[in-house]
């Protein structure tokens, strides 16, 4: 570990300044020599390099959505290659190269910040071995020694033999039992930290090699810290668990507020904004309106969540917008069915006729209800039946056939006779 370390100490001094700079300011309210100020410098050094890689964490959140964006394409490429499993890996990363995406990205901000979390080891672990590093100076060293935090040294470990605890002014039991603890809350943040990114904003509809990747490391980086922390000292613990924290607290504003599509987090999302848009009338914020504008985009793209949101919204007599605002529908609303055709809302749907019996065809349609059924003959005249008027036409059809050769009209003008050529 100190080869590794030793490899970072071009930033060693930079971060041992910050650190310093810190205590400077802590040491005048707590004392300089105390935990509380050497701690507190320790959590205000997270705090600054994690705001600084604020950008790259909104850089990666892009990365994300983009990959969220290919998932469609991903599903097409599974179902086509289902029984041919390196052809589908060629393809997803022919498809990858395409577009320009990387799924390693959820691994920049920790990539990005491993060069200070081993240089700050190797300023730790310098004063453990009682060495000056960086702008720590002599005095520096022995007060960082003589700090402790909940009884333990802050360059102590759990690995530390008895001797060298004692060398440190403290108890061997209570350093195991501090550092016992951290290593446990360091695990389990981690571990919350991934499992929320795995059941709330995920996709669940599209496997691909992505979320597995995602869930290799929910179970593979608690270890790692379980395994790799009781070498650390209790600054570098210090350290970790409150990167973790800022982490874990990142995320869940992140996934409340910009939930992946498809996602339970989105639906919970989605049911907050129907309620608050549907209250008040209108969307509040550019992220509501940009949440809203991609959601109209879509179309019949959309998933099940947002095509209830448009339509949670129609019944309201509310319309989404293109531009992401929200306006009062007039008359009945345009609404999305489950399977992404438009309806409208309090149309009437259109009833198919009953079909008639064998009996109603033979009696001229059903009888009006309170109507009774008669089995008698009809009483009408005889001319005035159908049949009747049938036979008056066939009799009479004579003389009307010789009048149409004659060329004569009934009730109206004669048709000329056209000349012939004699």
């Amino acid at each position: 570990m100190d080869t590794i370390a030793s490899l970072f100490s071009f930033i060693t001094t930079p971060v041992s300044w910050v650190i310093v700079q810190f205590h400077k300011v802590y040491g005048a309210l707590f004392g300089d020599n105390t935990g509380w100020a050497w701690g507190l410098s320790i959590v205000s050094l997270v705090i600054l390099i994690r705001i600084c890689l604020i950008p790259l964490f909104v850089k990666q959140i892009k990365a994300t959505r983009a990959m969220q964006t290919l998932q469609p394409e991903m599903k097409k490429i599974q179902e086509r290659y289902k029984n041919d499993k390196q052809r589908q890996s060629e393809e997803m990363m022919k498809l990858y190269k395409e577009t320009g995406t990387n799924p390693l990205s959820s691994c920049l901000p920790i990539l990005a910040q491993s060069p200070f979390f081993f240089a700050l080891y190797h300023v730790l672990n310098s004063i453990a071995n009682n060495e000056t590093v960086g702008v720590i100076n002599q005095s520096l060293l022995e007060s960082a020694q003589k700090a402790h935090i909940f009884g333990a040294p802050l360059a102590a470990k759990f690995t530390d033999s008895s001797a060298d605890v004692t060398a440190l002014e403290a108890s061997l039991t209570t350093v195991r039992i501090v550092t016992a603890v951290m290593i446990v809350l360091m695990s389990a943040s981690q571990f919350y930290t991934q499992r929320q990114l795995m059941t709330k904003n995920v996709d669940t509809t599209v496997k691909t090699p992505f979320m597995q990747q995602q869930k290799m490391l929910m179970y593979i980086f608690p270890v790692m810290f379980a395994v790799f922390g009781i070498n650390f000292p209790v600054g570098v613990l210090v350290y970790w668990l409150t990167t973790n924290v800022w982490t874990m607290g990142q995320q869940m504003y992140v996934i409340r507020n910009n939930p992946t599509p498809g996602s339970k987090a989105q639906a919970a999302y989605l049911e907050r904004l129907t309620k608050h848009v549907t209250s008040h009338g209108k969307t509040r914020g550019r992220g509501e309106r940009a949440i809203v504008k991609a959601i109209v985009a879509k179309g019949r793209d959309r998933n099940e969540y947002e095509r209830k949101f448009i339509n949670g919204l129609s019944k309201a007599g509310l319309a989404a917008q293109a531009d992401g605002t929200v306006l009062k529908g007039e008359g009945a609303v345009a609404t999305v069915a489950e399977d992404g055709t438009p309806t409208t809302a309090g149309a009437p749907k259109r009833q198919q006729p009953k079909r008639q019996s064998k009996s109603q065809r033979q009696h001229g349609g059903p009888k009006q209800a309170g109507e009774p059924m008669s089995l008698e003959k009809s009483d009408e005249p005889e001319d005035e039946k159908p049949g009747a008027a049938k036979k008056t036409a066939q009799k009479s059809g004579g003389g009307s056939r010789s009048k149409a050769q004659s060329g004569q009209r009934k009730g109206g003008p004669q048709r000329p006779k056209s000349p012939t050529k004699k």
